[in-house]
């Protein structure tokens, strides 16, 4: 089969060819990160077969690329901060994309069916390699951050109008939510102790109590810049939701889990808990007649 000419064809052709050759550098650097041989070998694999792709491409167009740098350096830098799984499930997203577009070129572009089916195996073989500590404990970390979101989300919206000042309300947050932390850490430990199985305890503790103090801090930080008791409180309760927004879908590109539904659930039940207890505040406040 001729090469193909036409401008149309050439455009596509160039964007398939840079774009394997940015999954290439993306794949090379993230096996760069891991610590496990097994999955640095398949990432060396995928980025070996990536590049082989990229040269087909490069075989019909005639042409050099160059990688699109700024995805090679943000996926490696995603890699880095939020785990090779995470990176590799959004990049596995990027890999049924391509099956889809070179589905369409069959009959078309000689050898396309081969090329097709290495994308296809590539997202076998990221299933099957997927699995990180961190992710192993996300149990832990669901609950250290679930039950701080509920618990101290509540407990400072009824601080706030019980106590009308920021850095009381700041102190008394930091003292509660350390405390509990550090219960919800034992309790951890040993439950996963008793549970048995695969999991450490004292890794799971570890998570838990991490994710606890980590959600904590962040919630009672508006109370330590701002001086107006209604901002802060408002202030914590975006905190909250983009806690929450992003751990989910940190948690939904992971584990394949829907994001809607996960999401309205746990910010539902933390924004109801915080409008319930602020009202306790008001009346908690009238019936003692605390004025601070």
């Amino acid at each position: 089969m001729e090469k193909p000419t036409p401008s149309k064809d050439q455009s596509v052709f160039l964007a398939y060819q840079r774009d394997e050759l940015t999954e290439h550098h993306i794949y090379a650097r993230l096996a760069r990160t891991v610590r496990s041989p097994e999955n640095r070998a398949i990432l060396e694999r995928i980025a070996t077969d990536e590049l082989r792709h990229s040269r087909y491409w490069e075989s019909l167009t005639g042409q050099k690329v160059s990688p699109d740098w700024l995805q090679v350096w943000f996926y490696t830098f995603v890699g880095r901060i939020l785990g090779i799984t995470f990176a590799v499930k959004l990049m596995e997203r990027g890999e049924k994309g391509a099956q889809d577009n070179y589905a369409r070129l069959e009959g078309i572009v000689p050898d396309i069916g081969a090329i097709a089916q290495d994308e296809k195996k590539h997202e076998e073989a990221l299933l099957a390699m997927l699995d990180e500590e961190r992710l192993r404990y996300t149990g832990s970390i669901v609950l250290g951050l679930n039950d701080a979101l509920v618990e101290l989300t509540g407990a400072l919206a009824g601080l706030t109008f019980a106590l009308q000042n920021t850095r009381l309300i700041a102190m008394t947050g930091a003292i509660t939510g350390i405390a509990a932390a550090l219960s919800m850490a034992a309790s951890e430990y040993l439950s996963t102790r008793a549970e048995g199985g695969e999991r450490e305890p004292t890794r799971a503790a570890f998570y838990t109590g991490l994710a606890y103090i980590f959600t904590v801090l962040s919630l009672i930080f508006p109370y330590l810049v701002f001086k107006n008791y209604i901002l802060c409180l408002a202030s914590t309760l975006v905190v909250a939701v983009l806690i929450i927004a992003f751990f989910n879908y940190y948690i939904s590109v992971a584990r394949d889990l829907p994001f809607r539904q996960r999401f309205l659930e746990m910010a539902g039940l933390s924004l109801a808990v915080a409008a319930s207890s602020f009202g306790i505040g008001v009346i908690l406040r009238v019936v003692f007649g605390v004025e601070i």
